[in-house]
């Protein structure tokens, strides 16, 4: 890419968005980083000095939100590229269903989302071919169990995107919903059950902002993994239900950064 991009990356600390985080960079691109965690970006914002804006944010906190789209207004005046990547995920115990469980997942995966857009908007609308881009995943494809929680938030997410594509075309604003299927994470290592076709960090990071560059309205990867999972999806309900009942059991609680 010829010019360099002006992009506000969420959850940047780890997994994914750090590897999105050091390709970027290293592409010579302008990052404002949020996450929770300040010491892993301000580590890799000390090698590229004046490229990178750490700015320490919470999804579930919309004041900090503000104050980083504030921060990215003053130094950049205008935003290319909103990729939301922050997000966690619970597995659900049916035998103890826990409301609460669903709140917090919520309240990151879709309503944290929701509140980093409506900050950005603005930015994004003054920006150079601008795109919002944010993580979902290949489970909204195909029902699985224990997801309940996850899943829902990652639905409602693709949903809320293929929706604001519609109406975010009237500014130029491009959309793109990511839909990975399992990669080697700090989020992921938890699981103490089979992952296929997992792929590292660095590989999910170079499909996404390969899709990113073109203009992809949804990147999925691994291909044969997300294909898999669509097929699944599609099968009448009985024989779905035969095939899913069994998988991705047991697992343990997990929480991204």
């Amino acid at each position: 890419m010829s010019t360099p991009l002006r992009i506000w990356l969420t959850g940047a600390s780890s997994g994914i968005g750090l590897e999105l985080a050091r390709q970027l960079a290293a592409a010579g691109h302008q990052l404002a980083l949020s996450a929770r965690r300040a010491e892993p970006l301000q580590q890799l914002a000390e090698q590229y000095p004046g490229q990178l804006l750490v700015l320490p944010a919470d999804l579930t906190d919309a004041a900090s939100l503000q104050r980083a789209a504030h921060d990215i207004g003053a130094h950049w005046g205008a935003l290319d590229w909103l990729i939301l990547n922050a997000g966690c995920c619970e597995y659900v115990e049916v035998d103890e269903f826990d409301p609460a469980l669903f709140r917090r997942v919520m309240d990151t995966n879709l309503h944290g989302n929701v509140e980093c857009i409506a900050a950005a908007l603005p930015l994004l609308r003054q920006g150079n071919q601008p795109r919002l881009a944010a993580v979902g995943s290949s489970v909204t494809f195909c029902p699985l169990p224990r997801a309940e929680a996850y899943g829902a938030s990652k639905a409602a997410l693709r949903y809320l995107l293929q929706s604001l594509e519609l109406d975010l075309a009237q500014w130029g604003i491009g959309v793109s919903l990511i839909s990975p299927g399992f990669v080697d994470t700090p989020m992921t290592a938890v699981n103490d059950f089979p992952m296929p076709m997992r792929i590292d960090g660095q590989s999910a990071a170079r499909r996404i902002i390969r899709g990113l560059e073109r203009g992809q309205r949804e990147i999925r990867f691994p291909w044969l993994f997300t294909l898999f999972l669509r097929l699944l999806g599609n099968l009448p309900n009985g024989l779905r239900f035969a095939l899913t009942r069994g998988l991705a059991r047991p697992a343990s609680n997990k929480e991204s950064s």
